[in-house]
């Protein structure tokens, strides 16, 4: 399954390091990132393939959640269809 990561807080060291360290321990790759730092405000979105991770998707974001409560920022994973379909005009 592809999804969407994204990332939203106040900038800060290790971000991209610890949501990656994440993506490793459940065997999710990461296919593409983007970020951007906007007045000290951190934006990433990753689009990962979740095929390899174990983890049902409630795990997986239930993780992603967690993480962001550790950071202090806002970590969600969404599947791309879902996402796409949020975005579509």
């Amino acid at each position: 399954m592809k999804a969407v990561i994204t990332v939203i807080g106040r900038d800060t060291v290790g971000v991209i390091a610890r949501v990656s360290a994440v993506c490793a321990e459940l065997n999710i790759n990461i296919e593409d990132v983007t970020q951007s730092i906007l007045q000290e405000m951190f934006c990433m979105i990753m689009l990962v393939d979740t095929t390899g991770c174990a983890a049902d998707p409630a795990a997986i974001r239930a993780r992603f959640e967690e993480l962001g409560r550790e950071m202090g920022m806002q970590v969600t994973l969404t599947r791309q269809e879902v996402f796409d379909a949020m975005h579509k005009v």
